[in-house]
């Protein structure tokens, strides 16, 4: 059963939403306040945060920055009011892996919860590959280097594997986004460009590396995989 941590200073909001996934056969522990969620990060892992941006003492991007700075490694699902552009890209920097704004549908809201949770336990077949200076533990969902690991989140692994199983293939945005994201998922096709800057920064790419993540023009992206 997957555990769940919503947190949500609406009450309402947060009792309606703890029922419904529930109902969905979830197990779920609800927060009111910033204080709260990190009382129950420190105790059970969760498979799953859907954390609210705006709290009473504090926000959900301290939250995600704190929690993924200390391994953890759950989908993050944020809800928010606020659209603007640098609000969503600040979410993904954090380590958000998808954004559901405000007012939200009930039916999106869980159909992001269950395809994010699918991704999560979809494990490949071969169990490790060398990327030039890396090792990606693929049971263990893990990408290790000689100074130690480099901390991704959930999306950035699964991007990068699908990127990794499809080398050489020029794939469009779209395709990247049903690989990756699911088909049921609405998400900007933005999205994909944030999380490739993303996973090159966290992994210091340079043109001295035996692999890229190419852009191709009017399409998406490329794989290419040296000697």
């Amino acid at each position: 059963m997957a555990r769940i941590l919503i947190v949500e200073d609406d009450e309402n909001l947060r009792l309606v939403l703890q029922d419904n996934l529930e109902d969905e056969g979830y197990q779920v522990i609800a927060a009111g306040t910033a204080a709260e969620a990190r009382a129950a990060l420190a105790g059970e892992p969760f498979d799953l945060l859907v954390l609210d941006i705006m709290l009473p003492d504090g926000d959900g991007y301290s939250l995600c920055r704190d929690y993924r700075a200390g391994g953890g490694a759950a989908g993050v699902l944020m809800l928010t009011a606020r659209t603007l552009e640098d609000d969503l890209v600040r979410g993904f920097e954090v380590g958000a892996d998808d954004y559901l704004a405000k007012p939200y549908r009930l039916r999106e809201l869980l159909a992001r919860v269950a395809a994010l949770l699918r991704r999560a336990g979809a494990g490949p077949r071969v169990l490790a590959d060398r990327l030039g200076r890396f090792t990606l533990d693929r049971t263990g969902r893990r990408v290790l280097a000689d100074a130690g690991e480099v901390h991704l989140t959930r999306t950035e692994f699964d991007l990068l594997v699908f990127l990794l199983d499809r080398p050489g293939v020029a794939l469009d945005r779209d395709a990247i986004l049903d690989g990756v994201w699911g088909t049921d998922v609405v998400v900007d096709t933005r999205t994909v460009d944030n999380f490739v800057h993303n996973l090159k920064k966290k992994l210091g790419w340079s043109p001295a590396d035996p692999w890229a993540i190419e852009t191709v023009r009017g399409v998406g992206y490329r794989m290419a995989l040296g000697g």
